[in-house]
């Protein structure tokens, strides 16, 4: 019995042995070395592009013959966005989980966050509400009256989501305006019926003057999510990123330069891609078990963190959400400002950006990518970020 309890041992650990060996001696991608003008041409042919900088090209991207944009719609949107008396309890704003103002001037976000008597893990929007992140910082949202949404799901960015094609994490809603109806109707989230939004929009003299100056037919259900559709189509950002590829080859560091190489040689920018750097897609996620020889050629670090893996994801799947027709398929996030939307994935779970960025490369990709790698991604996504453009939308079309 020892004898055969030996052996046993002896051929694990050889077999052990052979696969280190082999993720040992699989040569690592090299990924070579551009020139400014190259990586800003590769990036380009890849379908990486730069956010409009003038209205008048915004409009050529974004306008709606259904919907089409004005100052006047734009402006009632806004004011219709930051609104705390949208929602049934009084205390809930669009702008409350979607938080971006610099100023601290966004309606029902202070309030929110002090009243809240649940502490949840993660919890960023304390020191970061003056962030151009778009979301509330929270590991997952709450809506009126503090309840949280079903599969405790993290609130996505609403900047930039002017460029995308689908919504929500599951990807089955595929315009802002629809987008926007939802969240009014959703009991966890605005939790107003179609009727009472309407009579309060009517009971407020400053909105029926606006109403009428934009639309022709006045107040409705429709009219007040296209009001918000066209403000949420002005909320995109611009950033170093944006000026490399317009040609600023100072724009960005060299570490983030060698980041943008590895995002498009690795294959990051099949779903990361266009204007946004996502939302053009709904993808299964995730890829790749978590299993495979690469796992097992570690990153030395000092202390190294030991997880538990949930059977269905690489973290824990709280609140048991499993994408598109529960078929782990996912909507792209979108990546612009990402170094600002943490935690990450649907339930986040993750709430550190390196991390997210080496599950992603496991899970995604197939890679073990080194500690060197990880950073100079991060040093790329860190360009992403930008403020929210102040577009001259009296410009002609």
């Amino acid at each position: 019995m020892k004898k055969l309890l030996f052996y046993t041992l002896m051929l694990a650990l050889t077999v052990l042995s052979v696969i280190v060996s082999i993720a040992y001696l699989t040569p690592s991608k090299v990924i070579p070395k551009y020139s400014d003008d190259k990586l800003r041409e590769l990036a380009l042919s890849k379908g990486l592009k730069p956010t409009p900088d003038t209205y008048k090209k915004l409009l050529e991207l974004v306008d709606d013959a259904s919907n089409p944009m004005s100052a006047s719609k734009i402006a009632l949107g806004r004011e219709l966005f930051f609104d705390v008396n949208l929602s049934k309890n009084r205390e809930t704003s669009c702008a409350t989980c979607h938080s971006f103002d610099k100023d601290l001037k966004n309606k029902g976000v202070m309030s929110k966050m002090i009243s809240s008597k649940e502490e949840q893990i993660n919890n960023c929007v304390a020191c970061h509400l003056k962030d151009q992140s778009g979301t509330d910082r929270f590991t997952f949202s709450q809506g009126d009256n503090h309840e949280p949404h079903p599969y405790l799901l993290n609130t996505q960015t609403v900047l930039n989501t002017a460029f995308a094609k689908h919504f929500t994490w599951s990807g089955e809603i595929d315009s802002l305006r629809e987008q926007s109806k939802s969240s009014f109707l959703a009991h966890y989230k605005m939790n107003i019926t179609q009727e009472e939004l309407q009579l309060r929009v009517a009971k407020n003299n400053k909105y029926r003057a606006m109403f009428d100056d934009t639309f022709e037919d006045g107040i409705t259900f429709e009219n007040i999510n296209k009001a918000i559709e066209v403000y949420l189509k002005t909320l995109v950002t611009r950033g170093a990123y944006d000026r490399f590829l317009d040609g600023n080859n100072s724009a960005i560091s060299s570490d983030a330069k060698r980041g943008l190489a590895n995002f498009i040689s690795f294959g990051c920018k099949g779903c990361h891609n266009d204007i946004a750097l996502g939302g053009q897609s709904i993808q299964r996620f995730p890829l790749r078990d978590f299993a495979q020889v690469y796992d097992l050629k570690p990153n030395f670090e000092l202390f190294p963190e030991i997880k538990r893996f949930d059977s269905e994801f690489p973290f824990e799947n709280s609140g048991g959400f499993l994408g598109k027709d529960k078929s782990h398929l996912f909507r792209v996030p979108i990546l612009r400002n990402v170094t600002k939307t943490s935690p990450y994935f649907h339930n986040g779970t993750v709430p550190k950006i390196r991390e997210a960025v080496n599950v992603m490369a496991k899970h995604q990709l197939g890679r073990h990518l080194t500690l060197e790698q990880i950073d100079e991604i991060v040093a790329f996504l860190r360009t992403l970020e930008g403020d929210i453009v102040e577009y001259d939308v009296s410009e002609s079309r």
